[in-house]
C-alpha cells in the first residue's frame, strides 16, 4: 500500500499529528493509498517556510523562475503515464479526460514560464518639472491555493505556476477527494529545482485550513476553485482581513441554439459540453436553450446522442461517462429530476444510476420554476428549454444567479454580436461548446460564478500588487 506525506520546506515530511486518511477509487471503492494529513503544527511550519522563502524568491531572476517552470513542464511530460493513471484511479476521470488534463497542465506550465519576462513596469508622463514617474508590479507574498477535485492537476497548476512566475510563494491545499495529485505537483517542482519553502503541499481538512490559514495575516492572498457556497465563506473571511482573493466558482452554463444553426452540429457540440467528465465541470453545458422552430427535432436527436454514450470503466478508451467522485451526488441529481418532473418536465432518457455511475440524463420542457433550471447538478444531466425567439433565449440565458461560461450557436452575424454583447456571462463562445479553455485568455465568471481572472498576464495581474514610484532628479521648490 502506497503512503503519501505532506511536502513542506523542500522535503516530504511526516505530519506531527500523524493522522492518516484513506484515498479510494470512486469507481469501485478500492483503497488506492493512505495519505497523511497536516495538523496545526504542520500548517504553521508550511506558512513560516513560505514566508521565509518569499524574501529571496520575490527578487529571484526571472530567468531562474522561467527555467524552473520549463523544467517542471518537462518533468510532468516524463510522468505523463503516471499522472494519467492517477487521475483515472483517484478522480474517476475517463482516459480521454485524464490525457487531456495532463497535456493542458504542461501547457499551463510553459505559458507561465513565458509570463516571467512580461512582469514589467510602466512609465508615465511627468506631472511636475524634473520628475520621473513609473509603476512596478510586486509579488503579493504568501498565496494560499485551494484546488478542486474535478481537475485537480490542471486547476492547481493554473494557480501555482502563475503565482511562482510573479514571485510569490505558495501553499497548496489539494481537494480532500484527490490528495495524491498534490504529490505529483510537489514532485515535478522538486525535481525542477524549486528552492525550499517556495511551494508547500499540505493535505488537510477544509475547516482547519479556514480557521488557521485564511485569517492569518502572513497569508496575503487566497485563490480558490470550487462551489459558490464555500467560495462565499472564504471570500468573507479573507475580506474581513482586507486580503486579496480570486474565486472561480459554480456555473449553470447556457447554450443558445438559434433556428438557423444546423441541428446535427448543435447536438454534437451540446453532447460534448454536457457530458464530458460526467458533467463534473464548472463550465459544463447544463442549460440548452433552443429556439422554437428547432426545438422538437433537437430534443429527438439529442436524446439519441445521449443514449449512445458509453457508461462504465474509465480506463476503457471508449467510455464517456465514468463514476461521480461522490456517490451521494446521485441523490442530489435524483431530487432535481423528481422536482422537475413534478412541475411538468419530460424525462427523455436516463434518470437512473448504478452506484456512482449515473446514466446520461436529459430533461425537456424545463422552466425557471424548476430547481434544476438554476441549481448546479455537477453530474451527467442537462436541461432543454424552449425559447420563442432570440430575445426570449437571451432572457432565459440571463435568468440565473451564475455567469461563468456560455455558447451561442448561430450563423447570423448580427445576432451573434448583438446577443453575445448582452449575455451577462464571463465567457461567450460563438459556434462552440461552453467547455472552451485557454492558457492565455481571461477565464472567470460574473455574479456568483466568481471574482478575478485566470490565464496568462491576467493571472500575473491577480498575483501582484501595483506600486507607483516617483523620483525627483533635481531639487524642487514647494509652494509654501
Amino acid at each position: 500500500m502506497k503512503e503519501y506525506i505532506p511536502y513542506i520546506n523542500g522535503a516530504w515530511v511526516s505530519s506531527i499529528d500523524g493522522k492518516w486518511t484513506d484515498d479510494r477509487n470512486p469507481a469501485n471503492d478500492e483503497l488506492i493509498a493512505r495519505v497523511q494529513t497536516a495538523g496545526p503544527k504542520d500548517l504553521e511550519y508550511a506558512l513560516s517556510s513560505a514566508q521565509a522563502a518569499f524574501e529571496s524568491w520575490s527578487v529571484s531572476p526571472v530567468a531562474l523562475r522561467e527555467q524552473i517552470l520549463l523544467k517542471a513542464a518537462e518533468q510532468l511530460s516524463t510522468m505523463q503515464a503516471e499522472a494519467v493513471e492517477l487521475l483515472i484511479s483517484e478522480s474517476g476521470s475517463t482516459w480521454k479526460k485524464a490525457t487531456q488534463e495532463v497535456a493542458g497542465s504542461i501547457g499551463v506550465l510553459r505559458t507561465a514560464a513565458g509570463e516571467c519576462r512580461r512582469v514589467g513596469s510602466e512609465v508615465y508622463a511627468p506631472t511636475a518639472p524634473n520628475n520621473f514617474s513609473f509603476s512596478v508590479r510586486c509579488p503579493v507574498g504568501v498565496v494560499l491555493g485551494i484546488a478542486p477535485f474535478n481537475y485537480p492537476l490542471l486547476l492547481a497548476l493554473k494557480k501555482i505556476s502563475y503565482a511562482l512566475a510573479a514571485g510569490d510563494t505558495f501553499i497548496l491545499k489539494p481537494a480532500s477527494a484527490t490528495p495524491i495529485t498534490g504529490y505529483i505537483i510537489s514532485k515535478i517542482f522538486h525535481e525542477a529545482g524549486l528552492p525550499a519553502g517556495v511551494l508547500n503541499v499540505v493535505p488537510c481538512s477544509g475547516k482547519l485550513m479556514g480557521t488557521q490559514l485564511v485569517g492569518d495575516p502572513r497569508v496575503r492572498m487566497v485563490t480558490f476553485t470550487g462551489s459558490s457556497d464555500v467560495g462565499l465563506e472564504i471570500a468573507q473571511q479573507a475580506a474581513s482581513h482586507l486580503k486579496r482573493y480570486t474565486m472561480e466558482l459554480g456555473g449553470k452554463n447556457p447554450m443558445i441554439v438559434l433556428k438557423d444553426y444546423p441541428i446535427d452540429q448543435a447536438v454534437h457540440l451540446a453532447g460534448y459540453g454536457a457530458f464530458f467528465h460526467q458533467g463534473q465541470v464548472c463550465m459544463a453545458t447544463s442549460r440548452i436553450i433552443v429556439e422554437a422552430p428547432s426545438y422538437d427535432e433537437f430534443c429527438l436527436k439529442f436524446t439519441e446522442r445521449a443514449k449512445g454514450f458509453k457508461v462504465g470503466d474509465p480506463r476503457d478508451h471508449d467510455t464517456v461517462i465514468g463514476p461521480l467522485i461522490d456517490v451521494h451526488q446521485c441523490e442530489v441529481i435524483d431530487r432535481q429530476v423528481q422536482d422537475a418532473l413534478s412541475k411538468g418536465a419530460r424525462l427523455l432518457t436516463g434518470g437512473n444510476h448504478d452506484g456512482p455511475f449515473y446514466e446520461p440524463t436529459v430533461l425537456a420542457d424545463v422552466t425557471p420554476e424548476m430547481d434544476i433550471f438554476d441549481q448546479e447538478s455537477f453530474g451527467p444531466i442537462t436541461s432543454i428549454i424552449r425559447a420563442e425567439d432570440a430575445e426570449d433565449a437571451l432572457s432565459l440565458c440571463n435568468n440565473s444567479q451564475f455567469g461563468l461560461s456560455s455558447a451561442l450557436l448561430t450563423y447570423d452575424l448580427q445576432k451573434a454580436f448583438s446577443l453575445s454583447m448582452r449575455m451577462n456571462i464571463g465567457k461567450v463562445h460563438v459556434n462552440d461548446t461552453t467547455f472552451v479553455s485557454s492558457t492565455v485568455a481571461p477565464s472567470g465568471g460574473f455574479k456568483l460564478s466568481g471574482v478575478g481572472k485566470e490565464g496568462g498576464h491576467y493571472s500575473i495581474e491577480e498575483f501582484t500588487e501595483l506600486k507607483w514610484i516617483t523620483m525627483q532628479y533635481q531639487d524642487t521648490q514647494m509652494p509654501c
